[in-house]
């Protein structure tokens, strides 16, 4: 018994360096492919459309609750240490390096690591994949390489979007409930407002953007078992992706302090 479950541990370690080396090698491949990418400029626009612009509505709720409750949780913390003068700093600096890029990213890893897992296995299921490498079109220069890159880049965008209304939800929070005036609210984020947290936001948005699509694919790509194979991919991105996110901010904290 002893022997059979040291054996699983041991499988489970192998497992997990090969599928880590599988995920390696996806990335080299599709920065290979990356000179390449003009070639799908329809699938890389539309792409572009799908993380960026069709995620708003969704980053516009998340980001306006996030600033609300980011400036009562300030609040409740500088009672009785520090004046209400301070909440603009407060609340603006938690949300610009911490909670903009990662409350983003674990959205966009539901709405779009998801659906990339879902349409890949759907076509590696029903064999198109396999059509199209028949056709001698690269699978990962076609169909990896545009959702990779346009998550990289819209991620920042997303990002500072999401800062902008948390910023304004905060506001509103500390105005009309906490009675800090704007001028006393903005004064105080433009005081301590540093670039490089803002700079630090966008990289760490960057970083959970392609993780996210590279999840995704990797994950859509090795779909098997019909419908059923479908929906555990899909919800295996969403869970990898989600726990991804928060080990890679943790190394970045570190890797930057």
């Amino acid at each position: 018994m002893i022997e059979s479950f040291f054996r699983q541990i041991g499988r489970r370690f192998l497992d997990f360096f090969q599928e880590f080396g599988e995920v390696v090698r996806l990335f080299y491949e599709i920065i290979k492919s990356v000179p390449r990418l003009f070639k799908s400029r329809k699938i890389f626009f539309y792409q572009l459309e799908h993380v960026g612009v069709n995620s708003i509505p969704l980053v516009l709720i998340i980001a306006t609750f996030t600033g609300a409750v980011a400036a009562w949780q300030a609040a409740y913390q500088l009672k009785g240490i520090a004046p209400l003068s301070f909440l603009g700093s407060a609340t603006s600096r938690s949300i610009i390096t911490e909670l903009g890029p990662v409350l983003t990213a674990i959205v966009i890893a539901g709405r779009v690591g998801a659906s990339i897992a879902a349409e890949l296995g759907s076509m590696k299921v029903t064999e198109q994949i396999d059509a199209l490498e028949t056709m001698g079109i690269n699978p990962v220069s076609y169909l990896a390489t545009p959702r990779v890159i346009a998550s990289i880049l819209m991620m920042p965008i997303l990002v500072i979007f999401a800062d902008a209304i948390s910023i304004i939800g905060a506001y509103i929070i500390s105005n009309f409930f906490l009675g800090v005036s704007f001028n006393v609210f903005f004064i105080s984020v433009q005081r301590y407002f540093e670039f490089g947290d803002f700079l630090f936001g966008l990289v760490k948005g960057m970083f959970f953007g392609g993780v996210t699509a590279l999840l995704g694919c990797h994950i859509g790509f090795r779909t098997s078992g019909g419908a059923e194979g479908v929906g555990l991919s899909t919800i295996r991105s969403f869970v990898i992706s989600s726990a991804m996110i928060l080990i890679l901010d943790y190394v970045l904290w570190t890797l930057i302090f």
